[in-house]
């Protein structure tokens, strides 16, 4: 009893819940990296044009839009460890049927279809992880800042999606395109049966209420927490832009750069390029850190990371080099990188601990809103070339700065060094 005792204490320590997020993170990272680098090649390659491709990514995003609240009960009534566990296992099976379709040779409906399963998926993910963690620390008694926590976090995501990129696209390669989507359910499944071990529900108390009830009670809270709430407001309505254009960007990069390179096949390729803008996020999750020990308000990061990611994606744009273009969105990875941790800490710091997991989905939600541009962006390529696409993203990630700039005016302490 006593070593039980002892077990169960070490597993509760903030050292201890910090590594249970970094491994389930990376995990799960890992597992669904491993077709980053060649979703599009896959889906072109399974009989979609520019048009089709994207749109199935936007129902992928209708799918987030559908199930974000509904999952969201989940997480913040029965428990974020429950909600992880199911979100891995949709996740695992969608993506099983990813590779049927291909097999199948199936039409755009199913894919479509497939894809809106993809989003019931992830939304069980959004908000939680982030929920868990934060309030399992403050239950252990954690308090340091949450950028740092956030920022190795992100490193470890930048590391499990540099070797999941480049091992899926050297798998595609070698094998074929549907065995990195066959082994993204397999890993899926270890990082589930890793959190039913190690993931407990800390400094958390699951609430018994009907489902209806519940549903309408997160979204009036997410909207009374969230957009009313002139701390968030600002920062939440900036994520469709930067969502949006990085959603488009980051899987029109793939037939982009091979397209530059002169060899269409090049899926390897493919994941090494994916992998250099995971090198690029590894780099900034841990500059996250410093960075805020230096610059005394996050709002000044988030701006100047926001307008350095934006140039580098005119330039990704704009070049006929291949090695200038790689340079180019390896610099907006790392810029982007940076961004994110300081948000969601700022996010963080001010989401009461009950509504959390509720306010951090919405906000997941919003940034999914973006999606809808793809088939629109998709079938610009069609006609005029993925350059022009990457510069047109790059016009609405800017669209975001003056909702940063609002944020910074209202001065909050939460924005300071010493908050």
């Amino acid at each position: 009893m006593h070593a039980e005792h002892m077990a169960s204490t070490a597993a509760t320590t903030p050292r201890a819940i910090q590594t249970t997020y970094l491994l389930l993170t990376g995990s799960t990272t890992l597992a669904t990296s491993m077709i980053w680098g060649i979703n599009t090649i896959f889906l072109l390659d399974a009989g979609l044009t520019n048009l089709e491709a994207f749109a199935a990514n936007a129902f992928y995003t209708v799918g987030l839009l559908l199930f974000e609240i509904p999952t969201g009960v989940v997480a913040d009534l029965r428990g974020r460890r429950l909600s992880f566990l199911l979100g891995s296992a949709v996740l695992a099976a969608s993506t099983g049927l990813y590779v049927l379709l291909w097999v199948w040779d199936a039409q755009f409906w199913a894919w479509a279809a497939a894809s809106v399963l993809l989003g019931f998926g992830y939304t069980f993910f959004s908000g939680a992880m982030e929920a868990w963690v934060v309030d399992a620390l403050r239950s252990a008694g954690y308090e340091g800042e949450l950028d740092g926590v956030f920022g190795r976090a992100q490193a470890a995501t930048g590391v499990a999606m540099l070797a999941g990129s480049v091992l899926g696209g050297v798998l595609a390669q070698l094998v074929g395109l549907w065995l990195p989507f066959v082994l993204r359910s397999a890993l899926l499944l270890a990082s589930l049966v890793i959190a039913a071990i190690w993931m407990h529900d800390l400094g958390f108390a699951p609430v018994r209420q009907r489902a209806g009830e519940a549903m309408r009670g997160l979204l009036r809270v997410s909207i009374d927490v969230g957009l009313r709430d002139g701390r968030l407001r600002w920062l939440m309505l900036a994520g469709p832009f930067v969502g949006g254009s990085m959603g488009y960007v980051f899987y029109a990069a793939q037939p982009y750069l091979l397209e530059l390179y002169g060899d269409s096949e090049a899926y390897a390729l493919a994941g090494i390029v994916a992998a250099l803008v995971a090198a690029a996020q590894i780099i900034g999750g841990i500059l996250a850190a410093p960075l805020r020990r230096v610059v005394r308000r996050r709002t000044t990061l988030m701006l100047v990371a926001l307008i350095a990611s934006t140039l580098a994606l005119v330039l990704a744009g704009l070049t006929t080099s291949f090695w200038i273009a790689v340079v180019a969105l390896a610099a907006w990875g790392l810029a982007l990188s940076t961004l994110m941790p300081v948000r969601r800490a700022y996010l963080n710091a001010v989401i009461p601990s009950q509504q959390r997991a509720t306010v951090l989905s919405f906000d997941s939600l919003l940034g999914s809103v973006g999606g809808f541009v793809q088939p629109a962006f998709g079938r610009a390529a069609d006609l005029q070339g993925y350059g022009v696409t990457i510069v047109a993203s790059s016009v609405l990630q800017a669209l975001a700065i003056p909702f940063i700039v609002a944020t910074r005016r209202r001065r909050d302490p939460v924005d300071a060094r010493e908050a």
